[in-house]
């Protein structure tokens, strides 16, 4: 799922190509995509697109009357241009502009996860209602002692809690694996465990991470692979760390994979693998992590 380095580029990416356009029509193209029914998708029709903005992980397309949030989920995709065909392949919600290109809401397969949710201006701002409601401060706009108050409050792995929206906004699976190796901090220690420094170390990683992740998705045109992203343990099951060159390691779990080096994070010692996942069942976040 993208997160917030890439979000944010390509919020920027959108806004230089439709900003301040004319909305001409929305079209609903899937009767899933849409999760609210009032304002209407055309609430804003006729008026300019402000800008494109980003909240944790999701898009806001930022109109006088109207905020349309998107969420891409896992495989959706906001993009300039595309198909102009009337149904086109996994097309959820187009929105078309005066002298400007198209933006085209697609995902692949046939879950259709990713979503369109209009809400008036005053409540995004406020964000009262979903899917904004209850999410935490930006990773990017968190203060060190804020950091360390709402990862304590959590009671749970930091590497959940780094993912858990409500705490951190912005921060996926390849975030908490690059923040807890860059930190030297294991990805199963306990949020109620943490020392000061160790939250001062996180809090710079997490700084020194998206700045990177940024930088990196600037530069491109468009959404890259997951696997063309810059990482030091994310997604290298043995490979050898770039720090220590230790050998990297994971702890699989159905949904997704935790990613370490023992070396750098648990003083040499290898987590026990997580015979959960080879059962299908996930562990539950609040539960002793494995090893």
């Amino acid at each position: 799922m993208p997160e917030l380095p890439e979000l944010q580029a390509h919020a920027e990416r959108l806004t230089s190509r439709v900003g301040g356009a004319t909305l001409r029509a929305v079209e609903p193209l899937s009767f899933t995509a849409l999760k609210t029914v009032t304002p209407s998708p055309d609430a804003a029709v006729g008026e300019p697109l402000d800008r494109v903005a980003r909240r944790g992980k999701y898009l806001l397309l930022l109109h006088p009357s109207a905020v349309a949030v998107v969420h891409l989920m896992q495989g959706g995709r906001l993009r300039v241009g595309g198909s102009t065909a009337r149904r086109p392949k996994g097309g959820l919600v187009r929105w078309r502009f005066d002298d400007a290109p198209q933006l085209l809401l697609t995902e692949p397969g046939t879950e259709r996860r990713a979503g369109v949710w209009v809400l008036p201006p005053e409540a995004v701002m406020a964000e009262e209602v979903e899917p904004l409601a209850g999410l935490g401060p930006d990773a990017d706009a968190m203060t060190v002692e804020e950091l360390g108050a709402r990862l304590r409050a959590r009671r749970a792995r930091v590497h959940t809690a780094l993912r858990d929206q409500s705490v951190v906004a912005g921060v996926g699976r390849r975030l908490a694996n690059e923040v807890c190796h860059r930190a030297g901090c294991s990805p199963f220690a306990g949020t109620a465990n943490l020392d000061a420094s160790m939250v001062d170390r996180l809090h710079t990683a997490l700084e020194e991470v998206i700045a990177e992740g940024l930088a990196e998705e600037r530069a491109r045109d468009d959404f890259g692979r997951a696997a063309d992203r810059t990482s030091a343990v994310h997604g290298r099951t043995g490979e050898p760390c770039p720090v220590c060159g230790d050998v990297v390691r994971e702890v699989a779990y159905r949904a997704y994979t935790v990613h370490y080096c023992a070396g750098c994070q648990t003083g040499g010692k290898v987590l026990a693998d997580n015979t959960y996942s080879r059962l299908g069942i996930d562990r539950d976040p609040g539960e002793t992590a494995p090893g």
